[in-house]
């Protein structure tokens, strides 16, 4: 079966080159907003799920989805930071094992309105256990049992009496900022103290989870089992890398439904200008579809080479459209982490599988937008066609 030459089909959206931009810019500006709020999801998500370590785990109250809704007595706490055999050592023969305490806080924020911050009350034994994952790059770290804290690196451009030197009002004690972290995880929108000084200021004399470093070899699944099983301080038992991937599914659900309602409103519109487009060329080129029919080229050939300018349409659509996201990546913005509600600070993400979806995307715009068109000019017949002319 003979098909009609790709060349002619890429001159005549030359030559219509006033719809062929309108229609591509359409489809353009429909696709830069899906890439938009991909990249959004992306970057909320890829910084949760790229800072786990599969060798700490976390340790929660059974039943519960989040640190914020679990909790431990100071009493099941220390039975479970003190009889876990499966702890690795540190440098100091003990167990590399430590209780946290989590809370949202209201804040101020330096442009204006008020956010929730968490608030992690920690000891010296879990920046052991982080390791370079918390990375101090101003100041100094707290001391145990001082009214100090330590602020995440992207607190101090966004939240007030974050910076070094500024006091930070917990209730009513005054907290001294002495330093500023830096993580790779979701630990750099947060506020770190001494937890015994957090928790007497915040009236929470509890633990919210147990982290802890894992010997090598040690059977998690075996662990799992057991602590859920145990008959003083059953614990729901996950790698670090399991919990914070569990932490982005409600705000990524969010984000993609978006994503979705927006693609599917805005790519409405898009269709309707792609397939105007393609019916316009098809109502002046009525005489040249009659010459292509009456010189042997079958309908199925003229089908194609009408979708396949609609595609093109789509391509060159999706290629703007993520020409115009481009710019977004690594922009830094925030968002609500529905698990927590809390807000963190992340950036925009412009994967290539954000491109790639975008770029899919496009092509199924131009697609369904030329389909029509494309049924119309191959079912005309030759006489017909040329008597339109």
């Amino acid at each position: 079966m003979a098909l009609v030459p790709l060349s002619y089909n890429l001159r005549s959206l030359a030559v219509r080159w006033s719809a062929t931009l309108l229609t591509v810019f359409g489809i353009g500006a429909t696709v830069a907003v899906l890439a938009g709020v991909l990249a959004l999801q992306q970057g909320f998500e890829t910084l949760f799920t790229e800072s786990g370590r599969e060798d700490v785990v976390v340790f929660l109250r059974q039943g519960s989805t989040n640190e914020g809704d679990s909790v431990f007595t100071l009493e099941r706490s220390q039975i479970l930071t003190k009889g876990l055999d499966e702890a690795e050592l540190g440098a100091d023969g003990q167990p590399l094992i430590a209780g946290e305490m989590y809370l949202a806080v209201r804040r101020f924020k330096i442009d204006g309105g008020e956010t929730n911050v968490p608030i992690r009350g920690v000891s010296q034994r879990s920046f052991d256990i982080y390791g370079d994952g918390v990375r101090m790059v101003d100041g100094r770290r707290l001391t145990g049992g001082a009214d100090e804290v330590v602020v995440g690196s992207k607190l101090v451009e966004r939240i007030r009496d974050c910076q070094i030197g500024a006091t930070l009002l917990l209730n009513t004690t005054p907290f001294q900022v002495v330093g500023v972290f830096e993580s790779d995880g979701p630990f750099s929108s947060e506020i770190w103290g001494d937890r015994d000084r957090i928790g007497e200021a915040l009236e929470r004399p509890i633990m919210n989870r147990v982290v802890a470093i894992l010997k090598p070899g040690t059977d998690i699944e075996a662990l799992k089992a057991r602590m859920d099983e145990d008959p003083q301080v059953p614990s729901k038992v996950m790698t670090e890398k399991e919990y914070l991937t569990s932490q982005t599914e409600a705000l990524s659900f969010v984000l993609r439904g978006l994503g979705f309602f927006l693609a599917v409103v805005m790519g409405t519109a898009a269709v309707f200008t792609a397939t105007n487009t393609m019916l316009a060329a098809l109502s002046s080129r009525t005489y040249e579809i009659g010459i292509l029919l009456a010189i042997g080229y079958r309908p199925y050939s003229i089908f194609l080479s009408f979708l396949f300018e609609a595609l093109v349409l789509g391509l060159a659509g999706g290629a703007v459209g993520c020409l115009l996201a481009l710019p977004l990546n690594g922009v830094d913005t925030g968002a609500m982490n529905f698990q927590t509600f809390t807000e963190v600070a992340f950036a925009f993400r412009v994967t290539p599988q954000v491109m790639v979806t975008a770029v899919v995307f496009a092509l199924i715009l131009g697609l369904v937008g030329g389909t029509w068109p494309a049924l119309r000019a191959a079912s005309m017949r030759p006489t017909e066609a040329m008597r339109r002319a």
